[in-house]
């Protein structure tokens, strides 16, 4: 199947500049198969892994099909968990950011159901919601589905799995017969076809699976290495191959930034690519990659979208991707037109994990590759240093700096510096890490002084400052946890700011963290199930209890 782009689509200028801004141009296999269907109207069956863009294919349609001056429910979306519900609804906000109107609401166990009740007076258009929870609403008649146009039903073999088929009857005989319904599931197994058979219309069956990496002309390598050995690692492997063009993948924009600074100070042509940039820049960056103007482009998954460019000699993993699917679309993007292409990606630790369950999902190899240890990097860097002093030793334009030399030996002739105690200074600023010294030390005194600051705020124990959001995170003292450490955490891994993060308090087995109102889905989707020091992370909205009077 050709690509196909969203622009291409019969959809409005909204809801295409929605997907412009979130860094989509080229739409996956399922959004292909799917979107024109949904739009047609017609009840699918869609067969398709997670992490292929299933809520696009029928979140589009949904934004495109909705009302939005009704005060109805007029789509229901079932998930089989939180995190699925929080994922999708988030998503939706995205894709409906310009239509003005479509009011979502998450409706999921584990948070109060009086606070999914005020919310769902906002009348909302689209309901995303947990099986057994949109079940309490029903008893409590908080939620009527009289009205209800679509019904989707994502990730049908997980509720199948997790008990709720009963649950899903009730659901799909208390909305109108008159629906369009779409249901998505990684397996469909004969239960899956009950349900179908029962609850739709003559559905169109689509079957998407994750693309297999057969390509012969990508040979994939993978390289253990120490997250502090990271940024010497990679330069090692651009001055030991001299790609022409290189793309370098991180996981979020605060890390491209940092790696595309870095890589600048190491005297490298290299050029960030990631949402937060205007479109007019995101051009810019690429017409001058595509050139040949810039070696190097760091980007993230979502702005790397839609890059196609035949000459990208390596792909480079700085990061582990979080989906085996985003891998995928990653070294494809190298040994495009016939031609050779590598990739690698760089790993530690509980890393390793990742990679064999990339290897299953692709049914591809990748071969580990011998790292050079922190004193063989030091001694590759010091040798090209040196050879760079060689070739500078030729010119005759160095009697200046030899002057300036001599005017530091005579300034001050009482310490007695030599000129071998000089060059060995000169060496080291060009040897380490620019301001590493000076970096450690402020980041010593910022951590005390967050903790200080954050330790003299009133207690947690009440309601979060207005438009702020109070969370839990089962980290506390005992854990090492530091409120820098917290606040390095949100920051990394999601679209808050570190001067956004508000108060913080930390106790012996776990913390209370303030972030802003409009970001704490998105916080609580992304901490959430991740690993700090081999814990399991467990994060959600804080429980605020009452003052006995």
């Amino acid at each position: 199947m050709e690509n196909l782009l969203f622009e291409e689509l019969p959809i409005s200028k909204e809801t295409l500049k929605a997907t412009q801004k979130m860094g989509f141009t080229e739409m996956t296999p399922i959004q292909k198969a799917s979107i024109p269907l949904l739009l047609e109207g017609r009840d699918i069956i869609a067969q398709a892994p997670t992490g292929t863009g299933k809520t696009c294919a029928f979140g589009i349609p949904l934004a495109e099909t909705l009302d939005p001056s009704s005060t109805d429910v007029e789509a229901l979306i079932l998930g089989p968990t939180r995190e699925l519900v929080i994922q999708i609804a988030e998503e939706l906000r995205n894709l409906c950011q310009f239509k003005q109107g479509i009011k979502i609401v998450p409706i999921y166990g584990g948070q109060p159901i009086e606070r999914q009740i005020l919310s769902l007076k906002r009348k909302p258009q689209i309901i995303v919601a947990t099986p057994g929870r949109l079940m309490d609403h029903m008893r409590r008649k908080t939620i009527r589905l009289q009205h209800v146009k679509f019904v989707i039903l994502d990730e049908a073999d997980e509720m199948l799995n997790m008990g709720f088929r009963e649950d899903i009857d009730t659901i799909l005989e208390s909305v109108p017969r008159e629906r369009q319904t779409a249901l998505f599931s990684a397996t469909i197994s004969e239960e899956i076809m009950e349900i179908a058979d029962l609850y739709q219309n003559n559905a169109k069956k689509v079957k998407v699976t994750h693309k297999e990496l057969t390509v012969p002309t990508i040979a994939q390598y993978y390289i253990e290495v120490k997250e502090k050995n990271k940024v010497d690692m990679l330069s090692h492997l651009i001055d030991t191959n001299q790609f022409r063009l290189s793309l370098i993948f991180c996981n979020t924009k605060r890390r491209v930034d940092m790696l595309t600074d870095e890589l600048k100070a190491r005297g490298y042509s290299v050029e960030a690519l990631h949402g937060d940039m205007k479109q007019s820049q995101r051009d810019r960056v690429m017409a001058r990659f595509r050139r040949g103007a810039v070696n190097l482009l760091v980007a993230t998954d979502v702005a790397a979208r839609g890059i196609d460019v035949d000459d990208i000699e390596a792909v480079i993993n700085f990061d582990i991707p979080n989906d085996e699917e985003y891998y995928v679309h990653r070294i494809g993007r190298t040994g495009r037109a016939k031609k050779k292409g590598i990739s690698y990606t760089f790993a530690s630790g509980k890393e390793i994990h990742k990679l064999r369950d990339i290897m299953r999902y692709t049914k591809s190899t990748i071969r580990p590759l011998l790292s050079p240890s922190g004193n063989d990097l030091e001694e590759i860097r010091i040798k090209q240093l040196y050879e760079e002093i060689d070739r500078t030793l030729t010119q005759e334009k160095l009697k200046k700096y030899a002057d300036y030399v001599e005017q530091l030996l005579q300034e001050d002739p009482a310490k007695g510096y030599t000129p071998m105690d000089i060059a060995a200074a000169l060496l080291y600023l060009k040897m380490e890490p620019k301001g590493s010294a000076a970096k450690k030390s402020s980041a010593e005194e910022r951590d005390q002084k967050q903790e200080r600051s954050y330790r003299t705020k009133k207690p947690m124990n009440r309601e979060a400052e207005e438009g702020m959001t109070r969370l839990f995170i089962n980290l506390g003292t005992e854990d090492r946890i530091k409120p820098g450490t917290l606040v390095e955490m949100i920051a990394k891994n999601t679209r808050v700011q570190s001067k956004s993060v508000g108060a913080i308090e930390i106790h012996d087995q776990f913390s209370f963290v303030e972030v802003p109102q409009e970001h704490a889905a998105e916080v609580i989707a992304k901490l959430h199930h991740i690993h700090y020091k081999g814990m399991t992370l467990y994060v959600e909205k804080a429980a605020i209890r009452k003052r006995k009077k």
